[in-house]
């Protein structure tokens, strides 16, 4: 009996093209499949240093046993990370016998892994320095773990005292510590059998052409005589104050008005230099400050309020315009000093920049002796005596405003008087 499934013509064996069909299909199928693929986990370190100058060393001594200087935290792997040095030592039991060294995180963290090097520098200018390291060997347990934030590390016999006095570690009553720490990162590699490379974001170049271009404009700036063409949908969508000026308080009967009418509106700004104006669009549609010659052009005559960065700033409160404001905080936190902290501290509070003025008011409460002889700090005690207070409470510590007959006053009256922020009054020279 033949088989129901035979070919064509009825009789005789049946082909089997079905069979090499799947054959071919299964090949196929192999050769279509995606490309091996790989990956690899790489873990390294992330450094970063800092360098701390314990000016004063011998007035340090005698704080306690237990009680440290700080430097200022910094930045490493994501982490926050200040130096503690401790003149009498951490230890009760070495009985100020040694200064002790640690390294803290100083921000919020979860089993931190770091290796760390502290160096005492030999100021003799010998390159024998004092460095305890862990880099470049082996640690047979790994690198370091800090399990939360306040965990150390470091040595609290660092330095016999006595050596330390006598050493060239210690030259003009000071110390200098080269601190490096390195966060424990781990990373993966994955191969991609393509890949695309997308460049970064031209936005701010093809606005920039629109506004020197002058293509669409519907609208004209008169600032001192001088004409700014610009675009109220691209000044809306960047500044509130601007889509309020255009849009949120426009009727309805305007609008059709202003669509029907092919005329350009023109606003006349009398409170603001041409220089000024030109530099506020420029961030509108370039988002980013005009270069750095022309924000300190006109810095070296003037008072700061004057400069360029300064206008900036206020233009930026005007226009309601947060990140030009931050961008201007930047640059003048970059040019603080002694000298010009109390007129940097008067502007930031004028205009609302709030970074800047925590920076100030921490800059001025660390370096107050000398501050309180500027004439910037004069300025303050007879136009902005709040700003005066809030330095005096940044010194004192109080995170909130004190009371009329609380801390900063007295901290001010002893400032004033002859006396100094620890209560004990302080013999005038003669």
């Amino acid at each position: 009996m033949e088989d129901e499934d035979a070919g064509p013509g009825g009789g005789g064996e049946a082909s089997p093209p079905h069979h090499h069909a799947a054959a071919h299909s299964d090949r196929a199928a192999r050769d279509m499949a995606a490309s091996p693929t790989s990956s690899r986990s790489v873990t390294q370190t992330v450094n970063g240093s800092h360098r701390f100058v314990i000016q004063g060393y011998s007035l340090a001594k005698g704080m306690g046993v237990g009680k440290h200087i700080a430097s200022e935290t910094f930045t490493v792997g994501g982490y926050q990370w200040a130096i503690y040095f401790y003149p009498d030592g951490k230890n009760p039991e070495d009985n100020s016998a040694y200064v002790s060294v640690f390294i803290a995180l100083a921000s919020e963290g979860t089993d931190v892994r770091a290796l760390f090097e502290l160096t005492l520098l030999d100021q003799s200018g010998k390159g024998k320095h004092k460095v305890h390291s862990h880099f470049d060997r082996s640690l047979e347990s790994g690198p370091y773990t800090l399990k939360y934030r306040g965990s150390m590390w470091g040595y609290k016999r660092f330095f016999r005292r006595t050596a330390l006095e006598t050493s060239d570690f210690l030259k003009d009553d000071c110390l200098k510590i080269n601190c490096t720490v390195g966060v424990v990162v781990s990373t993966m590699d994955y191969s991609r059998p393509h890949s695309i490379e997308v460049p970064e974001s031209d936005i701010g170049y093809h606005f920039g052409t629109l506004l020197d271009t002058q293509e669409g404009v519907d609208v004209v700036f008169s600032v001192a005589g001088e004409k700014f063409h610009a675009h109220k949908l691209v000044l809306a969508a960047r500044s509130s104050f601007f889509r309020s000026e255009f849009f949120d308080n426009e009727s309805d009967e305007e609008k059709n008005e202003a669509d029907a009418s092919n005329n350009i509106k023109e606003i006349v700004i009398d409170d603001m230099d041409p220089m000024v104006f030109k530099a506020v669009l420029h961030f509108i549609y370039r988002d980013n400050l005009v270069n750095d010659d022309e924000l300190s052009a006109s810095s070296s005559d003037c008072s700061l309020s004057d400069t360029l960065a300064g206008k900036l700033i206020a233009a930026a409160d005007k226009y309601e315009l947060p990140r030009l404001r931050l961008l201007c905080e930047s640059y003048l936190c970059k040019h603080i000093s002694v000298n010009s902290v109390a007129t940097t501290l008067a502007l930031a509070d004028r205009h609302h920049a709030m970074e800047l003025k925590s920076v100030c008011l921490k800059f001025a409460a660390e370096n107050l002796s000398a501050v309180i002889r500027t004439e910037g700090f004069d300025y303050l005690k007879e136009s902005c005596p709040s700003l005066q207070s809030e330095i005096l409470r940044t010194v004192a510590g109080c995170e909130e405003p004190c009371s009329s007959g609380g801390k900063s006053q007295s901290v001010w009256a002893q400032l004033s008087d002859g006396g100094d922020t620890s209560g004990r009054r302080v013999r005038p020279r003669v």
